[in-house]
Order: C-alpha cells, then sequence, then structure tokens
C-alpha cells in the first residue's frame, strides 16, 4: 500500500510540474506573440494573383489568413482600392495591408516586414515598335498607363514621373482597365510584375503585346505596418510572425500554389531596404 501511495504521490507530483510548466510556456507564448486586446483591420486590394474578389483566393489572402491564425487576434479583412488603404495606413484608421512597397514618403507613416521580391517589366503593343524602354519614352505619342497611388522599381519610377511630368500617363484603379485601354490602343503600355503572369497568358493579350525589362533589381514587397496605430514593440512581434512564416517554409509554400518552384524560390531570395 505504501508503494502504491508513493507511486501516487509521485505522479501528483509530476502532473503538477507539468501543468507549470505548460503554464509557463502559454504565458511566454502570449508575451512573445502580438497583443491581442483590440480588434485590428487588414485591407486587400485586387491585384492579378495577389487576390481576387471573384474567387476570394490569392497569396495575399493566403498570407492574411495565415498571419491571423498564428497570431490568434480578431482582424477584419476588407478590400478596398490600393490608394484608399495608403490614405487609412498614414491616417492609423487602417493597421495593415500586405504586398507593400516603401519609399521615402511612406516611410514616414508606414513599417514593412518584407517577405517577398520581384521585377517590374514594361508591357507594350507590339505595334508600337518598343524593343527597349528608352524607345518607349523617346516616342512622344505613346501613353503609359499606371495603378492609381502604385509605385514600381526605381528605373520604372523614374520613366513613371518623367511621363506624367509630359501628360502622357493614364491612371486607372486596377489592371483590368488598363488592359482593355491597352487592347484599344488607347495606351501602348502598362507596368506589370509577376503576380500579373495569369492575364498575360490570355490569347487576345499575348498576340498583341511584348515585354521589355527594366533591368533593376527586384523590389522587396512586405507586410505593411501603420506607424499611428501601431506602437513600435506591437510592429516587432507582427514582423516576428512574418519572419517565422519566411524560417520555416510556410511562405515558400504559399508562393508555390501560384507560381513553378523555381520561381517560388526566386521571390524569397533578395536583400531588405
Amino acid at each position: 500500500m505504501s508503494a502504491q501511495f508513493n507511486a501516487l504521490l509521485k505522479m501528483k507530483y509530476f502532473c503538477r510540474a507539468l501543468l507549470f510548466m505548460l503554464c509557463l510556456q502559454c504565458a511566454a507564448a502570449g508575451a512573445a506573440g502580438p497583443d491581442c486586446g483590440r480588434s485590428f483591420t487588414l485591407g486587400l486590394h485586387e491585384h492579378g494573383l495577389l487576390y481576387s474578389a471573384e474567387t476570394d483566393r490569392g497569396i495575399d489572402k493566403d498570407i492574411a489568413d495565415e498571419l491571423i491564425r498564428r497570431s490568434g487576434c480578431k482582424v477584419t479583412v476588407s478590400l478596398m482600392p490600393r490608394a484608399r488603404i495608403w490614405q487609412l495606413i498614414e491616417s492609423g484608421a487602417l493597421d495593415f495591408s500586405l504586398s507593400g512597397i516603401t519609399n521615402p514618403a511612406r516611410e514616414r507613416f508606414a513599417a514593412f516586414a518584407w517577405y517577398v521580391s520581384n521585377k517590374y517589366y514594361l508591357l507594350t503593343r507590339k505595334d508600337a515598335g518598343v524593343s527597349q524602354v528608352a524607345d518607349f519614352e523617346r516616342n512622344d505619342k505613346l501613353q503609359l498607363g499606371v495603378i492609381r497611388s502604385f509605385r514600381y522599381s526605381p528605373n520604372a519610377n523614374q520613366m513613371v514621373d518623367r511621363l506624367t511630368a509630359a501628360d502622357r500617363v493614364s491612371q486607372a484603379g486596377g489592371l483590368s482597365p488598363l488592359y482593355e485601354l491597352l487592347l484599344a490602343n488607347k495606351i501602348q503600355g502598362m507596368i506589370i510584375e509577376p503576380f500579373d503572369y495569369p492575364v498575360l497568358e490570355e490569347k487576345k493579350i499575348r498576340d498583341v503585346t511584348s515585354i521589355v525589362e527594366f533591368n533593376d533589381p527586384p523590389v522587396p514587397h512586405g507586410l505593411i505596418m501603420s506607424k499611428k496605430a501601431l506602437s513600435p514593440e506591437q510592429r516587432e512581434k507582427w514582423s516576428a510572425l512574418v519572419s517565422a512564416m519566411r524560417s520555416d517554409g510556410t511562405m515558400r509554400r504559399i508562393l508555390e500554389r501560384y507560381f513553378r518552384a523555381d520561381l517560388a524560390a526566386t521571390m524569397l531570395e533578395f536583400q531588405a531596404p
């Protein structure tokens, strides 16, 4: 009886110790993760493989779902134009968005957690006679189409700025209107990235266009965090979730749902700004 009592006593202390360790781990995890004391907001925008409202699928949607799962926080996800997203991030009325790229103006009100990179290209009509970017700029009859509030890689941005000053740029709220303008020959070029590839496979686009490189290095994209809405400590914790998704292979698996494995791997190799 004494041996059985001692065994039960040991088991009791073991269970208490195990429960204590589990509580410590949970407390540590809670301290390390984001503060979920309030609900958050995240804005998605429609753009090629990043997100489609019609299918409710896309790279940004998958990343958002994983961030929500890992954080344990309540996050309200909304669809809105990209220009509106930047306005709300700056004002602090929106906490997050995805696939953002930086510039000096945005650095003043937004922080970024980088997770992917890509290059930008000039998509031109074949009948425009463009074999390099300089050809497009030299011909003052050619019009460029861009998405409102979008910025691209350095050489692409410089071209956009010069053509804007020359009144040779048309703006639209998304890709679809630009493709329509391109097919109608109302613009002769637009800037694209790998997220836009599926549309380029459509015969009506492929038959009339060609792609010209800007020869810029890949541009990092990341989680956009409002500096006004989130403290530096909280931004660091959300950034840690993104870093974990990169290091444990989650980000690669998400990209491989939409791209070839070799392209997905290339998009994860970049130097952060």
